[in-house]
């Protein structure tokens, strides 16, 4: 299984410097990709609820640079806030700055109240993702119209820079809906808020309706928070989470941190506990 890590954009004042150093040391640690998390303009503060303070399209073009190896990625960028064709020409040229490192994590979103901030519709946004993953497919692939869609399209134009490699796209969620929306779209499927119990039986839910589509399957979760827990009782926890979430099925594990102080220590030690022969 693939370890994974959710790098800390979440508080206000992050120092981007950081996530760089973050960035680098997963990669030296044998980790496999490095997400960020996005929010616009929520209504409340960023922190554990809200994260993106640093925009992640333009910073993860920012870690391409600083890395060689790590892929990178969003998890997961709200992509029904956006036009679809801004994030087209944004991800193509992420793609080609990291050297085909770039995962497209994308949500339908959970929050009417940053919806209305920003001026999109909160109703249909589950159905305008699907269309906007068909519109982003369709660049990627021919470059050129026309994309007929019930809310995007057009007739003429050059898309450019093309992807001469495919760039994977990641959806989350559990319900069925989402689920679907996976199978039909998706490489890659992120789990969230599951145990590995029912991880698994998302997972047999998702297979059965992806035909002959591959969808490498994954979750992510959190540092275990028990207060009174030693850091030693912490990593020997996590580590048996991911064994566990391995044993349902998953291929790739992210793990948030918590305190962004405490990142790389945590990092090191899962990754001693959890890569080892």
């Amino acid at each position: 299984m693939k370890l994974q890590v959710v790098l800390p954009d979440m508080p206000p004042g992050t120092d981007p410097r950081r996530l760089v150093d973050l960035a680098r040391r997963a990669e030296d640690l044998g980790y496999d990709t490095v997400w960020l998390p996005d929010h616009i303009l929520p209504p409340a503060p960023y922190g554990p609820v809200y994260g993106g303070v640093l925009e992640p399209l333009v910073t993860l073009g920012w870690l391409a640079a600083a890395t060689s190896r790590i892929r990178l990625g969003t998890s997961v960028l709200v992509l029904p806030l956006r036009s679809p064709f801004v994030v087209a020409k944004q991800v193509a040229t992420l793609h080609a700055l990291s050297g085909g490192r770039f995962t497209l994590g994308v949500g339908i979103g959970w929050d009417a109240r940053e919806f209305a901030a920003v001026g999109a519709d909160f109703g249909n946004r589950a159905a305008r993702t699907d269309e906007a993953i068909a519109l982003l497919r369709q660049l990627f692939r021919a470059g050129r119209g026309p994309f007929e869609g019930r809310w995007y399209g057009f007739d003429t134009g050059v898309f450019e820079p093309r992807p001469d490699t495919a760039v994977p796209v990641m959806t989350g969620g559990v319900t069925d809906a989402a689920l679907r929306r996976a199978a039909r779209y998706a490489d890659v499927w992120q789990g969230v808020g599951l145990d590995p119990a029912a991880f698994g039986e998302r997972l047999a839910y998702l297979r059965a309706r992806a035909s002959d589509r591959a969808v490498s399957p994954g979750t992510r979760t959190d540092w275990p928070g028990r207060d009174r827990a030693t850091e030693a009782l912490r990593v020997a926890e996590a580590a048996r989470t991911a064994e566990a979430f391995r044993a349902a099925g998953a291929e790739h594990l992210a793990v948030h941190f918590g305190d962004p102080d405490a990142y790389v220590r945590r990092m090191t030690a899962f990754a001693k506990a959890a890569l080892r022969p």
